[in-house]
């Protein structure tokens, strides 16, 4: 890995990728709030109505994080065998039934905890307490009671691999191509598969909403330029091991939102006792709420908005659990997974997002059942 030309002292690289997830949190949110970028979304109306715009800039966002994080990995940027995109351990059933749960909990909240974010700093009660209450679940699923079922039943199925689980190394543990071109043929297969596809559908969405979806897709990127590499000391001056700082997890992260939301709680409710600082996520979570409420604020859409009845509450309730337990067990959310992870050819990440798209599917068919019901 690379090295700066003149090293950052620890506190100096501390405080640059906190303020810098600010920022990326601020461009964040404010990318997403006048783009309408929302996964959840994206399947909504595929399933629904067969449209393609929201599905398409998606698909853009992982094409560009995807081609931005190899180069940062070719140039050495980035130790990706030290993200937990790639991690060795393979949680196959957690990624499957988190991702399951976490489909269906977006549908019924309308949306991931990043969409959440941002209509709640647009005035929307709903998404706060869906916030609140996946943030709860999310803490309760890492440490907390419903961390046991977790590890016992799903977790401890999983495999320990003799390499990372990109897709890459995958294929490479049996092909005769070198992992480092796979890796790029891979890449590049999806840029031309997502450029043609956006080429073709350009129609289906607004040229804000194209570059919304580059912007998305470059802050994945940036975010792991800043951990991996801007916070990256080779050498801690009283450990003498390499550390990432700023981090929760002590390496490189990215974009996602289901343990950060844990960590926030963890901060929030616990904010005397000196062992807890904000990491990366926490104030990434900051900054996208700040971003989204300035946009919100500047283009006029800023307006309150509450739940219509005692079941649209009820509904909203079940999908924060859903959403927090999901999004943990995962190891991450539509963002942290379907953008970021996907970006990274998570072996993992597939299976997650998988999941999600099921669960989508389901809670669509099951919402769908009840109003003809309700009709009838």
């Amino acid at each position: 890995m690379l090295t700066l030309p003149l090293p950052l002292s620890v506190t100096a690289a501390t405080q640059l990728v906190i303020w810098g997830a600010l920022l990326i949190g601020v461009l964040l949110g404010s990318a997403t709030q006048w783009s309408r970028f929302c996964t959840m979304g994206a399947l909504a109306d595929w399933f629904t109505f067969g449209g393609k715009g929201r599905g398409l800039m998606w698909l853009l966002a992982v094409g560009t994080a995807a081609l931005l994080n190899a180069v940062l990995i070719q140039a050495g940027l980035l130790d990706a065998r030290q993200t937990l995109a790639w991690s060795t351990r393979f949680l196959w059933l957690s990624y499957l039934v988190g991702g399951l749960l976490f489909g269906f909990g977006m549908v019924l909240t309308s949306g991931c905890p990043q969409r959440n974010l941002v209509r709640a700093a647009s005035g929307n009660l709903k998404s706060l307490v869906t916030l609140l209450v996946a943030a709860v679940t999310a803490q309760m699923t890492l440490r907390g009671l419903l961390a046991e079922p977790r590890v016992r039943w799903l977790d401890a199925m999983g495999l320990e691999l003799a390499h990372p689980q990109d897709l890459a190394s995958l294929l490479g543990a049996w092909a005769s191509l070198s992992v480092p071109l796979l890796r790029w043929l891979l890449v590049g297969s999806i840029a031309v598969i997502v450029v043609t596809l956006v080429v073709r559908h350009r129609s289906e969405a607004e040229p804000a909403q194209w570059l919304g979806a580059i912007a998305v897709g470059a802050l994945v990127s940036a975010a792991w330029t800043l951990t991996g590499y801007l916070g990256f000391i080779p050498e801690h001056p009283e450990t003498l091991e390499a550390v990432w700082l700023g981090t929760y997890t002590h390496r490189p992260e990215s974009l996602t939102f289901a343990a950060p939301m844990a960590h926030a709680m963890d901060l929030l409710t616990l904010w005397s006792d000196k062992n807890i600082h904000a990491s990366f996520g926490v104030v990434l979570l900051l900054g996208v709420l700040l971003g989204s409420g300035i946009t919100a604020l500047a283009r006029g859409e800023f307006r309150w908005e509450s739940f219509r009845n005692p079941g649209d509450m009820a509904q909203h309730l079940l999908g924060g659990v859903l959403l927090g337990f999901g999004g943990v067990t995962a190891m991450g959310c539509s963002i942290g997974q379907g953008v970021t992870g996907l970006s990274m050819l998570s072996a993992g990440a597939c299976l997650a997002v998988g999941g999600m798209v099921i669960g989508t599917r389901l809670a669509l068919a099951a919402q769908t059942w009840w109003l003809e019901r309700q009709d009838g």
